[in-house]
């Protein structure tokens, strides 16, 4: 078989020719300018027509004028198409530069998690992956509790090492940031509170009531979950944004390289910032629910400020104070985990990056859900 291709164009042109010596082998010679900006043929028209006993590949290249990843792609193609049919290939005709470049190309290994073609897994598929991923990270989590675990008791003995303008910084950023999100979430939360009670409970007369239903909701339960869950995707997400990418950059290699604990140096500020500020952000949220709800009953329902004043006073309790204070540190400690958790669990890529603050808002709130049931359960129990 022979075949002959010539492109010209100007002054751009390339030619490809092959030619069969002896019973096996075929020679591809490829002269002129090989380049992108050129239409270059495709590596299937060079063993169209060859025979079944053809065994060998051979290069013909001193006609070769220039080139560039055009032709990389071209004889990357051809490899390919070479090991399918079971072809040995000769590349000493090849340029040296041409010959390395295409060794790197077969050594690279195919990355995990690169999307290629149009095929999609089944429900059943997705599910059981998503499993075996999660059972599989459960001990590389574990882990990670009890460095941090660590970690806390070297600050309690004052061995930990970190910055305090660290820790500063991060309370400013956790908090008083936080303020202007979580008093708007608050307060429409606290109007739908209003609502929904209102309309069952003037049913039977007892409008009042919604003061009741308000205060001890926002105190107990909802304010502590809703700071919960805005901080988890505000805040965590920022955390495994910035730890990853400190992974990224290699910044975390090199507190390691200095002998520093990046657990101490860089998860402890953001651990001890959100554990103090998400309580008094939930303090905070309660009371502005609070509020709506008494904007809801005065203006729409006919309620006296001072009747709801009045009634908010007698059905809370010190009790419920505390429940939501400790919901919200515990909240707060979850996000702060799943955060630096998937900081700290990111890859060297910049899309490994967005897939960590991604996770981590999908752990917080998952985390969050899980301890709020554990804790509502465990309250009830106990009569508080």
């Amino acid at each position: 078989m022979n075949l002959s291709l010539l492109h010209n164009n100007v002054e751009k042109k390339w030619r490809l020719d092959t030619r069969r010596i002896g019973d096996d082998l075929l020679e591809v010679s490829c002269a002129g300018r090989w380049c992108l900006d050129q239409n270059l043929p495709a590596a299937e028209i060079t063993l169209a027509g060859a025979g079944d006993d053809l065994r060998r590949l051979s290069f013909n290249t001193a006609q070769l004028s220039a080139w560039d990843t055009g032709f990389l792609a071209f004889l990357r193609g051809l490899c390919k198409l070479c090991a399918e049919r079971g072809l040995s290939i000769d590349q000493e005709g090849l340029p040296r530069g041409v010959r390395h470049l295409l060794a790197m190309a077969a050594a690279v290994p195919e990355q995990k998690g690169v999307r290629r073609g149009n095929g999609r897994q089944s429900l059943v598929s997705q599910v059981g992956a998503a499993t075996v991923a999660f059972f599989r990270g459960v001990p590389e989590m574990l882990h990670f509790l009890g460095e941090i675990t660590v970690s806390f008791g070297r600050l309690l003995s004052g061995r930990a090492r970190f910055r305090l303008s660290d820790l500063w910084w991060e309370i400013e950023e956790v908090g008083p940031r936080a303020v202007a999100i979580v008093s708007v979430i608050s307060f429409l939360v606290g109007l739908i509170l209003a609502y929904l009670g209102a309309d069952q409970l003037r049913l039977v007369g007892a409008q009042i009531f919604i003061a009741d239903l308000v205060a001890i909701g926002m105190v107990r339960e909802v304010g502590a979950l809703m700071t919960g869950i805005i901080i988890a995707g505000r805040t965590g997400a920022s955390f495994a944004a910035q730890l990853g990418t400190m992974q990224v950059n290699e910044e975390i290699d090199a507190f390691k390289t200095l002998g520093i604990s990046p657990i101490d140096f860089l998860v402890l500020p953001r651990m001890l910032a959100l554990i103090l500020m998400v309580p008094l952000l939930t303090l905070y949220a309660s009371f502005v629910g609070m509020l709506a709800g008494m904007l809801v009953s005065v203006a729409i329902f006919d309620i006296g400020m001072f009747e709801y004043y009045t009634e908010t006073l007698r059905a809370l309790e010190i009790k419920h104070f505390l429940v939501g204070l400790a919901k919200g540190s515990v909240y707060g400690a979850m996000v702060a985990y799943a955060g630096c958790l998937r900081g700290m669990q990111c890859g060297r890529s910049a899309e490994s990056v967005g897939e960590a603050a991604t996770s981590a808002v999908v752990t917080g709130i998952l985390l969050i859900t899980i301890t709020a049931s554990l804790m509502t359960i465990i309250f009830y129990r106990l009569g508080i």
